[in-house]
């Protein structure tokens, strides 16, 4: 593994968001995704992000966003930065996400040593 893939406190950790978007959510769902996302790139521990649309295939999730950090300790750092910055905008994940019917699943991965 690379030295940019590892960290003290264990390696990299990597947050996984899936989105199951409705068609007349998707533009609205997009502003808010990259407009977080830049806020994501500014911070220290950041290392790499993809925004994922399906386009084929028979899976379930249509949008799909990958947030690499260097550590644990790096998440736990933007955690509050991202909360302020969307109460700052106005923004209320949850609240949107019900609203426009969107489902979400939404969890932290690591890699699988020796994989």
């Amino acid at each position: 593994m690379s030295k940019t893939n590892q960290s003290a406190d264990g390696g990299s950790v990597f947050r996984v968001d899936k989105f199951v978007v409705p068609a007349a959510a998707r533009e609205e769902i997009l502003a808010k995704v990259k407009a977080t996302h830049e806020v994501l790139r500014r911070q220290d521990g950041f290392v790499q992000d993809f925004l994922l649309e399906q386009f084929s295939g028979p899976g379930e999730f249509n949008l799909v966003t990958i947030v690499e950090w260097e550590s644990q300790s790096a998440v736990d750092r933007v955690v509050p930065i991202v909360t302020a910055e969307h109460a700052r905008a106005g923004f209320n994940p949850q609240e949107t996400i019900a609203r426009l019917g969107v489902r979400a699943d939404i969890a932290n991965y690591q890699r699988i040593p020796g994989v």
